[in-house]
């Protein structure tokens, strides 16, 4: 069965090879790919495991992410945003004295300006992420990906998300968001976006705003590079995946619940 595994993946590699014309392909190529023919992207990380472009693609944008929110809607927009999705935080500015109220405000908004960080943190967040991923296929399902390979799957994977904060911010700069710019929901990519406000439950809100198009989309992604890199079949590939992008979508749900 491994050698089947390992006679599949070396399929994709040759296939791979044959179809760019030459020994692999380029990082600009692959960025391409991943959009375009993403399995030949995630089989030439079998390859070359190198993903230096698509997380400089990202954290650039990332910081120019952080510019536009901070300086085009501006910090008072941005904690209005935070407030109105946690109901305690609104009772709680709503009996403080101004001056506290000024405070808590002011702690709000200097978690903000660390969004300049993004690059760091997205590479962290990146190294964790890929650990897991390596872990559950590897070590639950047999499969037999390195650690840099899971990297590359994990950079590559979510370039849709570099798709999303580009809309974003050509959005800010459309006038599209004005003063009701949520951080959290920036654009309608799903349907929680155009139910906020609603007398629904906030919690359900929460859950149709994480069903989003851009999220389904790098899962998808992910499960295709798992597949490839660590040999498995596809539907163990979206166990992994999808498995904890639902408990990550479960904690959010219930975060959200006991918040109000």
């Amino acid at each position: 069965m491994a050698k089947a595994r390992e006679e599949r993946v070396m399929s994709d590699v040759m296939a791979a090879e044959g179809q760019s014309g030459g020994p692999g392909l380029n990082q600009v190529e692959r960025v391409v790919d991943t959009f375009v023919a993403p399995t030949k992207t995630f089989t030439d990380i079998v390859r070359d495991s190198s993903w230096w472009l698509p997380y400089l693609l990202g954290a650039a944008l990332g910081l120019l992410f952080a510019y536009v929110i901070l300086n085009k809607v501006g910090l008072p927009t941005l904690v209005d945003g935070v407030v109105h999705h946690s109901k305690s935080l609104e009772d709680t500015l709503a009996n403080a004295t101004p001056g506290d109220a000024a405070r808590i405000r002011s702690r709000i908004e200097t978690q903000f300006k660390f969004s300049y960080a993004f690059p760091v943190i997205g590479l962290l967040a990146g190294f964790l992420c890929s650990g897991v991923l390596l872990a559950t296929a590897n070590f639950v399902f047999g499969g037999k990906a390195k650690y840099k390979q899971m990297l590359a799957v994990w950079f590559y994977g979510t370039l849709p998300l570099f798709v999303f904060n580009l809309l974003v911010i050509i959005s800010v700069y459309a006038g599209l968001s004005g003063d009701s710019f949520d951080i959290q929901n920036a654009i309608g990519t799903n349907i929680g976006y155009y139910l906020s406000g609603s007398e629904l439950p906030h919690w359900l809100v929460t859950l149709l705003s994480a069903i989003d198009v851009f999220a389904i989309w790098s899962a998808l992604l992910l499960t295709l590079g798992v597949s490839i890199v660590a040999g498995i079949k596809r539907s163990l590939a979206a166990i992994v995946v999808f498995g904890w992008w639902f408990l990550y979508v479960l904690l959010k749900v219930a975060g959200s619940a006991i918040s109000g």
